[in-house]
């Protein structure tokens, strides 16, 4: 078969200059082993270890316990990540731009905006934490001052230098980011590896082995903690990858991609994760995940493990910027890509360094913003895969065409089912939602101290009723 001259180019490592418009099938030729190396290496962080120190701080859970939840809990949610690519193989394109056949060209603004200021506030975490490990790094090697306000100068090195990793790579394009994504994955993977080892030998087993196994609730609980943190997050980003993906590849393969290549990292880290809390509870409810960790280790450790923690947020943020440049096109701004990667990383660039410097708390009320996302992306993605269920292909000039001509006009532009289900699962959602935690609660549904809504499952019931509202007004029942 004639490879084309966009995939010879890219294969050469040229700049990608497609933006959201499907990716014709001749130039499709993807496999899912490059989706198992970008799932892998966005989840290598070893951030992940915060999250396994939450099942047996928080929900009290035996060692054996967390690593059956983290089983179910990862692989299982970024099996959902997996089912949601499948969409991007049948269409070849981004998963907002697809979704403008569910919800209409103009109804598709809402999800599409909410996505994008989710994806820039997790960039904002992830360019700020790092820059915090840049700024230990520099304290070690240099004698310098760990503080971001203190060392001013150094705070804007570190976030500059983690933003024009970022875009260098995310700006490039898929082919650059597929084929960094593997490479990097070997590298900043040895580096856990020795750091795990590490913390491993420092854990009093004794402690491990004698704690009394949780209720069945509360591993349905971590199960539903760690869904909401790990796969969930990422679905709407999944078709984006998936994209380039051969028209001949199995579902079943895709699945199996995300699942396993996004699932082995994060096993293992939440597993290490609660085998820590099991010894030392603290790493838990820690204000600085990454100081926390670098505490546990020995001093000769430390170096190894900053670089680890710096690569593994670069990683993420690669896959993340990317998909925010190809959401800022499907809201309708008429600029290339590689622009839009740019404005997107200006905006975490400044956000960044303005709760380093100017504001004085970060992390609390930021996560508790974004988590409030989280609902109405979960209502997006219940509705999503109930279309899915009928729809087999994507009429590729009505998703390019926002007048009244596309056929994904519907009425005004909004598909009422569609928008209807997504509204209900948002409003259901919020019912059993808490935003921010201890006197710093921003939000609390009525339902909220509820078994549902204190174990943190509330995206369950997001999900059921976005698929269930869509699924009873008929959504699945026509592929439109």
């Amino acid at each position: 078969m004639v490879k084309s001259a966009q995939e010879t180019a890219e294969r050469a490592g040229a700049l990608e200059t497609r933006g959201i418009e499907p990716v014709p099938a001749a130039e499709r030729s993807g496999h899912p082993m490059q989706l198992f190396w970008v799932w892998f290496a966005a989840n290598i962080s070893i951030l992940g270890l915060p999250l396994g120190a939450t099942l047996v701080a928080v929900q009290h859970l035996a060692f054996w316990q967390a690593v059956l939840v983290a089983v179910i809990g990862a692989a299982g949610s970024f099996a959902i990540v997996g089912v949601v690519s499948i969409a991007g193989r049948r269409g070849g394109a981004p998963g907002l731009t697809l979704s403008r056949a569910v919800f209409g060209v103009r109804g598709n603004f809402g999800p599409t905006a909410v996505s994008l200021i989710s994806r820039l506030g997790w960039e904002t975490v992830n360019t700020t934490t790092a820059a915090f490990a840049f700024l230990s790094l520099c304290a070690i090697l240099f004698g310098t001052d760990a503080g971001a306000k203190a060392s001013p100068v150094l705070t804007i090195i570190g976030v500059a230098l983690f933003v024009l990793l970022t875009v260098t790579v995310s700006g490039l394009g898929h082919a650059v980011l597929v084929a960094v994504q593997r490479w990097s994955t070997w590298i900043f993977g040895a580096l856990n590896i020795v750091v795990g080892i590490s913390l491993v030998t420092r854990i009093h087993w004794d402690k491990v082995f004698a704690a009394s196994p949780a209720p069945a609730g509360a591993m349905i609980a971590g199960i539903g903690t760690i869904a909401a943190g790990t796969g969930i997050g990422w679905a709407n980003a999944s078709a984006d990858m998936s994209r380039y993906q051969s028209p001949a590849v199995r579902a079943g393969s895709l699945i199996a991609s995300a699942a396993a290549g996004a699932g082995i990292p994060l096993v293992l880290l939440i597993s290490l994760g609660s085998l820590i809390s099991a010894d030392d509870p603290s790493l838990a409810s820690a204000g600085d995940p990454v100081a926390a960790i670098r505490e546990l280790l020995p001093g000769w450790m430390a170096v190894p493990y900053l670089i680890a923690a710096f690569g593994g947020l670069l990683l993420s943020n690669h896959l993340s910027v990317y998909s925010a440049g190809l959401t800022t096109l499907t809201l309708g701004i008429r600029i290339k890509r590689v622009y839009a990667v740019v404005v997107d990383i200006v905006v975490t660039f400044l956000g960044s360094l303005y709760f380093m410097l100017v504001a004085d708390g970060f992390y609390g009320p930021f996560i508790a913003f974004i988590s409030l996302l989280a609902v109405p992306i979960t209502a997006w993605v219940g509705v999503f895969l109930v279309d899915m269920i009928r729809r087999r292909s994507y009429d590729p000039g009505a998703l390019m065409d926002m007048r009244r001509t596309s056929a994904y006009w519907y009425r005004a532009g909004c598909e009422p089912r569609a928008l209807f289900a997504w509204a209900v699962a948002i409003v259901a959602g919020y019912l059993f939602t808490t935003a921010g935690t201890g006197k710093d609660v921003w939000f609390s549904g009525p339902f909220a101290q509820t078994w549902l809504g204190v174990n943190g499952v509330g995206w369950v019931v997001t999900f059921v009723v976005g698929a269930g509202v869509y699924a009873a007004l008929g959504g699945a029942r026509s592929t439109r």
